[in-house]
């Protein structure tokens, strides 16, 4: 058994974010526990055609690893080269354990400790920061003669290179934020592509842009990359006035999206078929310049009929017609709620995580829950951000994580745990404020939503005053013991 101070689950940016923090702290009896054999989180599994981030690169990113990007909206492959910078700036490599695909921990009181099974062995902490991310599950859909298809198939977040899709026909089953970066660079290529849309999506232009040269070399000076930085964000934050407090400002957004889609679709039964019959906000909204042009190709059909099954030979739609393909693309999403965090997390008295989380996930700060000691999650529930960038949430609950850390050590104390009844309150206020937000009142069924239908993915607020939340500990929420 390896026994460390620190645990931290995931090598993405959560998992980096988690390490740099531990490391400015002084800490070092650490260790990264990466189920992959590579490390790197979503930008390194992600690599799909068209993969790119939908928020700006220099928010993006975080604050203590600036980068000099190419684009405004960085594509995969320097997302990747990104990952391996803050690796290398801080060192990490040495400190991820690859392979470990961590497959149960459980709470030891005597020891004060958790021990975590994984596929390389056992492992014992201290604390534990889980940070296999909410978006590391791929949701596959279950149709009945899936295992007769005889052609390819796979989910778009396990992209297979090997396979040439080329000259082929593909179909797509899904149109959300994935599909929609894949729809526009596989299309040209193929001999015939089919988009299979269960609802349509709001879609706004991608106002993309290349950094110059002299741009880039900008973006070197710290003072301008802070500088940079704090504008973008100022402009994201501003957004999340209409998801919440003003319906007159989504009616902006709307009339921009469909000014968008009236300009590229000129056909009025492909526009109607494309435009949705929710309140924009409800879902995720896509960014793309290019989807729209796309569906318009010859070679491509959109489906809205819905699929019966599958056979051998492709798909056969809710109406009978059959689709004949050589490849299917599952861009059906991922467990992004009740099944977040994949494996048995057994807490004090014998309480699992699973019970504990029913009937929705529920967590103080989206951190911390109580019965589970010295456990923090890093994109816990309500942490997510339908306006700004995840990496400046992570670093945010990050700053929580550490007061925790701090305060047990500070105290000569072993394990910190939030209280039940703190824990409640600040669940209860946030789905209070969730009510006045379009995610609940939008008119439509979205990832956001967990299956009892609370909406558990994101945070009712500015990110700023979730910022402000996470800013101490507050010694009278939490229990620390020796």
């Amino acid at each position: 058994m390896q026994t460390f101070r620190v645990l931290i689950i995931g090598s993405g940016f959560g998992g980096q974010c988690a390490a740099i923090n531990l490391l400015q702290a002084g800490i070092t009896d650490f260790r990264l526990l990466e189920r992959r054999d590579f490390f790197g989180g979503t930008w390194c599994q992600n690599t799909y055609p068209g993969a790119a981030v939908d928020v700006p690169s220099p928010l993006y990113s975080l604050s203590s690893a600036p980068y000099p990007w190419t684009q405004m909206y960085a594509e995969q492959d320097e997302l990747h080269r990104y990952t391996r910078h803050v690796v290398d700036s801080f060192g990490l490599e040495e400190k991820i354990e690859l392979g470990a695909d961590v497959q149960s921990m459980s709470w030891d009181d005597a020891s004060r400790q958790w021990v975590v099974q994984t596929a390389k062995g056992v492992f014992q902490g201290q604390f534990v920061i889980n940070a296999s991310g909410p978006l590391s599950q791929p949701k596959l859909p279950s149709f009945e003669g899936m295992h007769l298809f005889e052609g390819k198939s796979f989910h778009s977040n396990r992209w297979e290179h090997d396979f040439d899709y080329r000259r082929k026909r593909v179909a797509i089953v899904g149109n959300g934020a994935s599909a929609a970066q894949i729809i526009p660079a596989i299309a040209p290529q193929v001999s015939h592509l089919h988009v299979f849309q269960r609802t349509a999506h709001w879609v706004l232009p991608r106002p993309d842009h290349r950094f110059k040269s002299f741009e880039s070399r900008l973006l070197r000076w710290p003072l301008f990359y802070r500088l940079l930085r704090s504008l973008i964000y100022l402009k994201l934050e501003s957004r999340f006035i209409g998801l919440k407090y003003s319906k007159a400002g989504i009616a902006v957004f709307e009339r921009m999206a469909r000014r968008h889609l009236e300009r590229q679709v000129k056909d009025p039964e492909l526009r109607r078929q494309l435009t949705p019959d929710f309140t924009l906000g409800c879902k995720r909204v896509v960014l793309s310049s290019e989807l729209y042009p796309t569906l318009c190709r010859d070679n491509v059909t959109l489906h809205t009929e819905g699929i019966e099954r599958l056979d051998a030979s492709g798909i056969v739609t809710s109406q009978g017609q059959p689709v004949d393909v050589d490849l299917i693309v599952w861009a059906t999403g991922f467990n992004a709620t009740d099944d977040a965090i994949p494996y048995p997390v057994i807490g004090q008295n014998g309480r699992s995580l699973n019970d504990a989380w029913q009937p929705f996930p529920r967590a103080y700060l989206g951190t911390s829950v109580p019965g589970f000691p010295n456990l923090f999650v890093l994109a816990g529930p309500n942490t997510g951000s339908g306006h700004t960038s995840a990496l400046f949430m992570l670093e945010a609950q990050m700053r929580y994580v550490m007061a925790c850390i701090n305060a047990v050590n500070d105290q000569g104390m072993r394990s910190v745990e939030v209280r039940e009844e703190a824990e409640a309150a600040y669940t209860s206020r946030v789905h209070r404020e969730m009510t006045k937000t379009v995610w609940s009142w939008g008119g439509c069924r979205s990832w956001y939503q967990n299956s009892s239908g609370k909406v558990v993915a994101m945070f009712p607020g500015f990110s700023c005053s979730f910022y402000w939340l996470t800013r101490k500990m507050k010694r009278n929420d939490h229990r620390l013991r020796k």
